[in-house]
């Protein structure tokens, strides 16, 4: 349901399995992707926590927040929608994170 509710509102992102899990990417950068994990499924969004929004939560050292879900009935499909169109419209640059050293450069006027 996820993997749906995502090419639907990415229709322009290239998904692939990315370090064994499906991720989306615009113009090369990862802008969201979900892992199974053993009690609940984990949604992450890389720039998430420019998003302000409920229902992320911080994940990691860099912009990434996420949501985890133990059953389907748990997602909200508008907040899934919400979060999803922000993933378009707010970027970081992640896919030269190793040539700027590890500083994320914004990619989009919004990203704070």
């Amino acid at each position: 349901m996820l993997a749906e509710q995502i090419d639907a509102g990415l229709p322009e992102a290239e998904s692939k399995v990315w370090h064994a899990h499906p991720v989306w990417f615009l113009d090369g950068n990862p802008v969201t992707g979900f892992a199974t994990r053993k009690h609940n499924v984990q949604l992450l969004f890389w720039s998430g926590q420019s998003f302000d929004e409920p229902g992320l939560h911080v994940e990691g050292t860099f912009k990434a927040a996420q949501a985890r879900f133990e059953s389907v009935d748990e997602i909200d499909l508008e907040a899934l929608a919400r979060w999803v169109q922000k993933s378009r419209e707010i970027r970081w640059d992640y896919k030269n994170i190793r040539r700027s050293r590890g500083v994320l450069a914004p990619l989009t006027p919004q990203t704070r």
